[in-house]
């Protein structure tokens, strides 16, 4: 990953800097840790000069997680901005408001996605007024599901965990806490999982335990089995839980995965890591990005040695 985001960087003219908008979860400090370790490759005295990070707070953002946010890059000496998004949410909540007329108000979901769509439309204004390559921070779990934003979080130039299930970025942010011993991810760590655009969120709440949900995306999505069939193969693999719950499970994950397939052809280019993603014909238009300098080679190589 850390060798496709530099890849991408560099093989492309436009991009000075890069960003990251840190949520203080799990899914964002990796992505930063990845493009730290990419900047510390190439700027080894100051790869904070490269990297920029945000926080940017609601209501609903708890201190544990700006705590987190504001540990991991002073550990990692990366600058970091905090702009809180409060009023800006409280503008748009009127104006939608507005736009539904009397009679109708705007629903829970609505909230949260406003929250997610203020911070995605604050990057690329970032994106666009420093060229700053802009890193979506998104797993695939979640965008498999539909747990995004279009035109918030799922929003970005390039998806760096787009193709990384859940429970992987957990493994690896466990094995970076062991082999780096930065408080910034234990304080992570710390905290259930959630997007904090409400009270109390948490993802394993709101969907299901992560390593089902996992299991689900294999063998619904790779293995190719009918959902009475995936049922089966989780009733041995999580003895645990009930035939029932995981009925309910395998339910709820099939009606997600199947309704969400018009966000994945929202989502930025990504990272290709493993077999299974969500971006198959995408993974096709190769090369994504050219050095002028090649193509000018190419240009003025016989079509005979090109080929040869």
């Amino acid at each position: 990953m850390t060798l496709g985001v530099g890849d991408y960087f560099e093989k492309n003219p436009f991009f000075q800097s890069i960003g990251v908008a840190l949520s203080g979860g799990r899914d964002s400090l990796l992505t930063l840790l990845i493009a730290h370790r990419y900047a510390r490759r190439v700027r080894p005295d100051d790869p904070g000069s490269l990297l920029r990070a945000f926080y940017m707070p609601s209501r609903y953002s708890s201190a544990e997680t700006r705590r987190a946010a504001e540990t991991i890059c002073r550990e990692l000496s990366v600058p970091l901005e905090i702009v809180s998004i409060d009023e800006a949410y409280e503008r748009e909540l009127a104006a939608t408001e507005a736009m539904l007329g009397s009679g109708a108000t705007v629903t829970e979901l609505t909230k949260q996605n406003i929250q997610a769509r203020i911070r995605g439309q604050r990057m690329w204004n970032w994106s666009n007024s420093s060229g700053g390559l802009f890193l979506q921070t998104g797993n695939m779990s979640e965008k498999a599901v539909g747990y995004t934003t279009i035109g918030g979080d799922l929003e970005g130039a390039l998806g760096v965990l787009a193709n990384v299930p859940k429970t992987v970025v957990m493994a690896l942010l466990d094995y970076l806490q062991e082999q780096t011993g930065y408080e910034g991810i234990g304080l992570v760590l710390s905290k259930p999982a959630g997007p904090e655009l409400a009270p109390d969120q948490q993802g394993e709440v709101e969907l299901m335990p992560f390593p089902v949900l996992d299991a689900c995306f294999h063998l619904f999505g790779a293995e190719k089995l009918l959902p009475e069939e995936v049922e089966e193969v989780l009733v041995a693999m999580f003895p645990g839980y009930t035939r029932e719950q995981l009925r309910v499970w395998v339910e709820k994950f099939t009606r997600l995965f199947l309704g969400s397939i018009y966000k994945w052809v929202q989502a930025p280019i990504s990272l290709h890591i493993g077999n299974l993603d969500l971006d198959r014909e995408r993974a096709l238009q190769l090369p994504v990005v050219q050095n002028r300098e090649w193509a000018a080679i190419e240009a003025s190589t016989p079509a005979a040695a090109r080929h040869s």
